[in-house]
Order: structure tokens, then C-alpha cells, then sequence
């Protein structure tokens, strides 16, 4: 009886600290790309994917660069603001991009209220 107790508790013990290991050695996330990789891949130029995309051209392949790219915005810090701004309206970045990918009702407009570049810039963006 006493070593199954002890083969028990053995097992018990590897198989939690087995378990609690990632969430222990896991460093925070950090960001694939910078604000500005980001600005640059989605939102520069005359045919940024974001541009297509806010006028109902956008396409899968553009759903998916923007789902690569978007989660990085929120484990950037901005230039200035609060971070509880910040992680809201990268926040609703991403969910509007991945409703975009999912094609979900509605999710244009959500789109569209959230690529919102001059609320964005003025609330986050350091003047130069």
C-alpha cells in the first residue's frame, strides 16, 4: 500500500510540475514587428491593405496579413498615452481584423470605426 501512495504522489507531482513549468519560464510576449513595421506593411501608400480593405476591396490574402501583423501593435509600446488606451484600440483592431477574416456581419463597419488614424496618432503617436 505504501508504494502506490508514494508511486502516486510521484506522479502526481511530475505530472503538475510538468505542467506549471511554461507558465513559470514563459517570458511575456513580445512583439514579431514594430509600430512602424506595422504602419508600413497595412497602412502606407495609395494601395495600403488597410485602404482596400476600408473600401470593401479587401480579400482573404489581405485578412491574413493584417492578422499577422495586428497583434504585434499591442505588445509595442506607443510614443506617449495611457496603456489602457492603447490596449483597447489595438484590441479592437485585431477583433475587427479577425471578424473581417471570419466574415462576420457587420464587421466592415467595425473595421472602419477602428482604423481610426488621426484618434490613434493623437492620442499615441509622439509629435515631431
Amino acid at each position: 500500500m505504501y508504494r502506490i501512495r508514494t508511486w502516486t504522489l510521484t506522479v502526481a507531482l511530475g505530472v503538475g510540475l510538468f505542467t506549471l513549468t511554461p507558465a513559470v519560464s514563459a517570458a511575456p510576449d513580445k512583439p514579431k514587428y514594430s509600430i512602424e513595421e506595422v504602419m508600413k506593411a497595412l497602412h502606407k501608400g495609395d494601395d495600403a491593405v488597410g485602404k482596400r480593405v476600408t473600401k470593401g476591396q479587401g480579400t482573404k490574402e489581405d485578412y491574413k496579413k493584417m492578422l499577422e501583423y495586428y497583434p504585434s501593435l499591442g505588445l509595442n509600446k506607443p510614443d506617449k498615452g495611457d496603456a489602457a488606451s492603447w490596449t483597447a484600440k489595438t484590441t479592437a483592431l485585431l477583433n475587427a481584423a479577425k471578424a473581417l477574416d471570419k466574415s462576420e456581419p457587420g464587421a466592415l463597419e467595425t473595421y472602419k470605426k477602428a482604423v481610426n488614424c488621426k484618434a490613434c496618432h493623437k492620442e499615441h503617436k509622439e509629435d515631431k
